[in-house]
């Protein structure tokens, strides 16, 4: 297991095609104190090639940690989460679903496809950089996480 106590940092994987939703995020990760290696994937297509290390993303570190929009460009979340949850090599990284909707077809349909955890993102910008703290201090501090070198 990662210990972050130990200063090793947590690698995360940011699937966000919203760039001012990719800055808050990673602005507020950084205020936590958590030490972290942000990845940004901005549609689907590009974070399962960041998954299974294809193309540029060959020499990328296996993430602990998904952070996933559902709606997202050229493969929106669900698959993205279907496809996750349905390898056997990437099914154990915990995945996140942090995202505009809060329909409640949405959170059943996440949890359906095995989302570890669900996260309406707040409009107002205070509201969000606390939400994102919080859930980073929840996963990075109280969670243990699994190497992504032995899983």
């Amino acid at each position: 297991m990662n210990d972050v106590r130990n200063g090793d940092p947590v690698e995360i994987l940011l699937v966000e095609d919203n760039p001012g939703d990719v800055r808050l995020t990673r602005e507020a990760l950084e205020e936590s104190k958590v030490l972290n290696n942000l990845n940004v994937a901005r549609d689907g297509v590009e974070a399962m090639a960041f998954l299974r290390h294809q193309g540029r993303y060959a020499e990328a570190r296996r993430p602990q940690l998904i952070l996933l929009d559902l709606n997202l460009p050229r493969k929106d979340g669900r698959e993205v989460l279907a496809e996750i949850k349905g390898d056997g090599n990437l099914k154990r990284i915990p995945v996140v679903v942090l995202t505009t909707s809060g329909a409640e077809q949405d959170v059943f349909d996440s949890y359906d496809l095995q989302a570890n955890c669900y996260i309406t993102k707040p409009i107002e910008l205070d509201l969000f950089l606390e939400t994102v703290r919080s859930m980073g201090d929840f996963w990075m501090n109280v969670v243990k996480l699994p190497n992504p070198q032995e899983s």
